[in-house]
Formats: structure tokens, sequence, C-alpha cells
């Protein structure tokens, strides 16, 4: 009996708190919804490109559980947007993600709203080559209605894609001189060449690649100031055989807009990705190439900044460099084999292995060049200074090809490693030369010894040691020198540039690195 009264006690009161809840009765929305963000930006998109998605969290504070009638976007079927709202995309058919009924959101809680965009900016009757779309996310209606703004700037930009085959699905490749002998060869790499009216890449609209652009044998691409290059993933630029490359880019007159500049960068926009190394492959100069120039230029965020291969002897050098910056690479900035490059007023910074690699020997001329790197993504391997002269094939079989030269004038080489340049030989011809530089090298194991004799006055001069340069935030690519900085005065008036990379003048007595050593703001 005790029994039979314990358990119809203990029921009874599973009824009387079962009667009382109200988790489950809504009532209707009073328009008293809180928001995260009164306005949602999505950053700017290319036409008919995809973005990321975006979030909006929505706040029910009351301790009412409610019911919202609608959440709907105010052009209706007609938006350009479309959202998912706690992982459901609403109604059916074309409301589908545009419009939501009975949103049920308990007391105290919240929910996620998740927002996209693809839009064609010739559907917006757009006069120009930008046009910022905007739109309402509408809750309720009436007197209870409350919105939400959402904006989104896009571009109109001329886009450069290999062709698909529609049956097999198979994405055109390069064909072209891979091993000298004249003949084209099959390549794996994705891409086409250009044709003969998309060899100039002009500042009217942004160019987008996807693939690798290739400039045939014989054809010169020219980039003109202002021009921005935006690279798809696994995307570049080839330069084949008997082909050149020249970006011929100015100085900006404001430094924070680099308007002026030619901007080579991947093809998302958004913040997230403004500094992700790795998101696009490399401008390839490939052997036979010749004659490239690259002035005023800002590469980012690629797989390798710029690979140039062969042609050591050329008459002119493969590439020369100049008033320019590479910056957020997952492996080298700049990665040469067995070729010449000439660099004057360069910056490189945050390089996943090599800010510069001069590999398999070679010809390399740097002056006035900050070759810097602050990598802190993961564990770095290589100084920010490579130079060998030496490649070891598949089966550990050495080849070696002469360093002809390799010197650097009124440079700064430095990083958040030590040392900062590693110098390795096999073969007999290995001619390097720092003359006026401030390095970094504090290593008692090799110091003295071989490459790292540094009072051999054949291959070190008046250089400065492990002092330090000042940069104005080296994490954040900003590489000026400070009134602190050691680099100040201790150049070489011979090898002195005439204006530093911002179109200061040198003068008096010399700064060594890329830039004239300034004040800085607080």
């Amino acid at each position: 009996m005790k029994r039979l009264l314990s358990f119809l006690l203990c029921f009874g009161i599973l009824l009387f708190w079962s009667s009382c809840r109200n988790d489950f009765e809504f009532t209707p929305n009073k328009g008293n919804l809180g928001f995260a963000k009164d306005t949602i930006y999505l950053d700017t998109v290319f036409t008919n490109i995809g973005s990321s998605t975006y979030n909006l969290k929505v706040y029910n504070r009351s301790d009412d559980d409610i019911v919202i009638p609608t959440i709907q976007f105010e052009n209706g079927v007609n938006s350009r947007y479309r959202m998912n709202i706690d992982g459901t995309t609403g109604l059916e058919g074309l409301q589908q993600g545009k419009f939501f009924e009975d949103v049920e959101l308990l007391a105290n809680d919240s929910l996620f709203i998740f927002i996209e965009t693809t839009i064609d900016i010739s559907t917006l009757g757009a006069l120009e080559n930008q046009f910022l779309y905007t739109d309402k996310i509408l809750f309720d209606s009436g007197n209870n209605q409350q919105n939400v703004d959402v904006v989104t700037l896009v571009k109109d930009a001329v886009f450069i894609y290999p062709s698909k085959d529609d049956v097999t699905g198979i994405i055109e490749t390069l064909s072209f001189d891979v091993d000298g002998d004249g003949t084209p060869d099959e390549t794996t790499l994705q891409g086409r060449f250009l044709e003969d009216d998309e060899l100039t890449f002009t500042n009217d609209k942004p160019y987008v690649i996807y693939g690798y652009a290739g400039v045939g044998a014989g054809k010169t691409l020219t980039i003109e100031a202002g021009a921005r290059v935006h690279f798809h993933a696994e995307s570049g630029l080839m330069v084949t055989n008997n082909a050149s490359l020249t970006i011929n880019g100015q100085l900006s007159t404001d430094q924070e807009a680099l308007e002026n500049e030619v901007i080579l960068e991947g093809d998302r926009l958004e913040p997230l990705y403004e500094d992700i190394p790795g998101q696009w492959g490399t401008i390839w100069l490939f052997n036979g190439s010749e004659n490239n120039s690259i002035n005023y230029a800002t590469i980012k965020n690629a797989t390798i900044g710029v690979l140039s291969e062969g042609n050591q002897d050329a008459p002119n050098d493969k590439l020369t460099i100049t008033n320019s910056q590479i910056y957020n690479v997952s492996s080298f900035g700049i990665l040469g084999r067995a070729t010449s490059i000439t660099a004057e007023n360069v910056v490189i910074n945050n390089a996943g292995q090599s800010s510069f690699a001069g590999t398999f020997g070679g010809k390399y001329n740097f002056t006035h060049c900050t070759i810097a790197n602050y990598w802190n993504n993961s564990f770095r391997q290589f100084p920010a200074l490579i130079l060998n002269d030496f490649i070891v094939d598949e089966n550990n079989a050495v080849f070696t090809n002469s360093l002809t030269e390799a010197n650097f004038n009124n440079c700064i080489i430095y990083g958040n490693d030590n040392p900062e340049f590693l110098l390795e030989n096999e073969g007999d011809v290995f001619n390097f030369k720092f003359t006026n530089c401030l390095l970094r090298f504090d290593n008692s194991n090799l110091q003295g010894n071989g490459n790292y004799d540094f009072e051999d006055a054949t291959f070190y001069v008046n250089n400065v040691f492990n002092e330090i340069p000042d940069f104005e935030n080296s994490s954040n690519n900003m590489m000026r020198i400070g009134n602190d900085s050691e680099a100040i005065g201790i150049g070489n008036a011979a090898f002195s540039i005439l204006n530093d990379i911002l179109g200061s003048p040198r003068s008096g007595a010399i700064d060594v690195g890329a830039y004239n050593h300034t004040t800085f703001e607080d």
C-alpha cells in the first residue's frame, strides 16, 4: 500500500509539472527582436562569383517563447541574396532561401541567419564597373516589422579561363616547348594561351584568372599602371619560350591606396583572405622567356611570388624587378633556378620557406633590397636568403652549376630566425659578395669557416651584423625603418639608387634597404 501511495504521489507531481509547462506555447512576435548587427556587409564580390557566407545573430531577450510570422528579403524572390535560418532554407521553389514563415524562437534564446550572394552585374543595369547592391531582411510586418540592411559592392571583371569539354568534363591544358627541342609538349597545367587582343591588361576592370594564363612564343604581356590581377586557386601566369612579361606600374601618390601600382593577388576579396598565403600559384618565367620586367608591383598571397628559371647567361637579365613588394607567400618570395635577376628597391617578407632563393647557380644582383622573413604561421625550415649551386635528383645524384655572381649591396637581410642566410656549394665556381648590408647571422659553429669568414673582403665588406633594423611592423608587412634603425647611414654611396621605393631621394649618409628611415606616427 505504501508503494502504491508513493507511485501515485510521484505520478501526480509529474502531471502537475507537465500541466504547468509553457515552453511550447508560442506568442506572436511583438517587434522587440535584438540583432548583433544593424547592417550586414558582404564585402566586395566579382560578378557571377559567389560570396563567402556571412551570419546574423537574432536575439529574443524576452521571457516569452515567440513566433516570427515572416522573415523575408524586401526585394522578395528577385533578391540577389539568399539566406538559411538555423539550417533550413524556407519555402520551396522561387521563394527558397528568400521567404520563411512562422519561425519559432524560445525565450532568452537566439537564432542564426546565414547570408550569401551571387550577382551578375549586367542584370543590375549598372553603367559603371562596380555597383553597390543593397536589400533588407524584413522581420514580421506592420507595426511589428524590424529590418536589417544587407550591402554588397559588386565589381565587373575580365575573366580569363580555359575551356572545358561539355562531354568529358576535361579542362584545357597548356602545351608548349618544355624541353627546348622546338616541338610543343603536353602538360598537365590547366590553362590557355592569351589571345593577341588579351595581351594588354589595363586598369579599366580587374582581371580574374582561372588556371594559368600563358604568354606564347614571341608575345609580350603588358600590364599597365593601376591594373588589378586576381588569381583563383592554383592559377597564375606562365611566360614561355621567347615570350616576355612587362609590368609597368608607377609610383602611387597615396601609399595607402597604391592606386598606380599593379597588384597581383587572389580572387577572394573578403578581409578574412587579405593576408592568407598560398591562395594562388605563381608568376612563372619559364626557361627561354626573356627580357621580363616588373616595376612598382605588389605580389601577395601566392605560393611562389616569382619563379624564374634558366637563361643565366642571357645578354639581358632574364628578370629585372624594381620598386616592388612581395608578401605572404607560402613557399618562396622569389625563387631563381640557374637564372639571372637584377633587383632594386624590392621588399620581400613573410615566406613559408625563403624570401629569396637563388638555387642551382645563376647570376643575381640585389641593390637596396629588404629581404626579410618574419613568418609565424608555421615552422620555417630555411632562412630568409639561400644561395646554392647544385640540385639533387631522385637517385641522389648531385649536379652543379656555376654561381657566376651574387652581389648584395646596401641591403637588409633579416628576420625572426637566426641565421638568416645560407650559402651552400658543391662546385668550384661560387661567387658571392655582401657589401654594406645589415645582416642577421650569429652562429659560432659556422662563423669564420668557409663561406662564413666575415673577415674575408672577397666576400664581405663593411657589413653590420645582428643589430636592430627597427621595422615599423614586420608582422603586418610594414617594412619602413625607424629612427632607431641600425640600417641608417651605413650604405655605400657608390651603389646608391637615386630614390627609395617611395620616391624619396637618397642623399647624404645612405640608409640600406628599400626605404629611407622615417619617424613613425604614434
